[in-house]
């Protein structure tokens, strides 16, 4: 679609195109709860050129999401995040090379030790990939945790969980534990160490890089929900 709007202005917490409401896909009020998401979806819609791409507005999609997909019955959707908490990166940690061991201990048992202190938990790690089941207790206080969230808050959890595929460290990034950058390198310890070894492969590079926008477009959102 071709843009035919020329001024974007923020009305009560609505976007709006030349005076006129954003309107979800499913037509709802684009409506954010906080002025500085208002604003920075405001100005992806500024920085459209000739035609729209949605592919390039991530936070407009991530409140679309809010809106229209989550926001009426979140109960499902953190469900789905929760169950990350039986399966978390962080609790599985290869046997050899040394160095790959010890950098996997440096970035991921502080986030782990967070979580223990945070949500008086505790985790049963394990060394290769066959799945560790976690106490009940565990995984329960982890759902507890994500069910509390509202739509916006699981819209802007949900690309920083499903790809570093750790929600203990989403959580840690969500409450101000750590910075996006230090969540991003500890999703890739393994592939970083790959790259090391043998090389970067240019389909891997360019993978990355694409999961990289959507994973900092997750974090920002959550940013300007604070």
């Amino acid at each position: 679609m071709k843009r035919f709007w020329k001024d974007v202005s923020v009305e009560n917490g609505q976007v709006a195109l030349d005076g006129k409401p954003v309107r979800t896909p499913d037509r709802a009020a684009l409506a954010l709860p906080t002025p500085a998401l208002a604003e920075a979806v405001a100005d992806e819609w500024r920085a459209v050129g000739e035609t729209i791409d949605p592919r390039v507005m991530k936070l407009t999609g991530l409140a679309n999401a809010a809106i229209d997909k989550i926001g009426p019955d979140p109960a499902p959707f953190a469900a789905g995040l929760a169950a990350y908490g039986e399966s978390d990166l962080l609790y599985y940690r290869a046997g050899e090379p040394e160095p790959l061991v010890a950098r996997q201990a440096e970035s991921w048992d502080p986030l782990l030790d967070w979580a223990r202190s945070r949500y008086d938990v505790h985790f049963e790690t394990a060394t290769g990939v066959i799945h560790k089941a976690q106490p009940q207790a565990t995984t329960a206080r982890l759902a507890e945790a994500v069910g509390a969230l509202d739509g916006f808050h699981l819209a802007g959890l949900h690309p920083l969980v499903t790809i570093s595929g750790s929600l203990v460290g989403a959580l840690a990034l969500l409450e101000g534990a750590i910075d996006a950058e230090t969540l991003w390198q500890a999703a890739h310890v393994d592939e970083l160490w790959q790259a090391e070894q043998w090389g970067e492969d240019e389909l891997a590079v360019q993978a990355r890089n694409t999961r990289r926008l959507d994973f900092d477009a997750g974090a920002k959102f959550l940013t300007l929900l604070n």
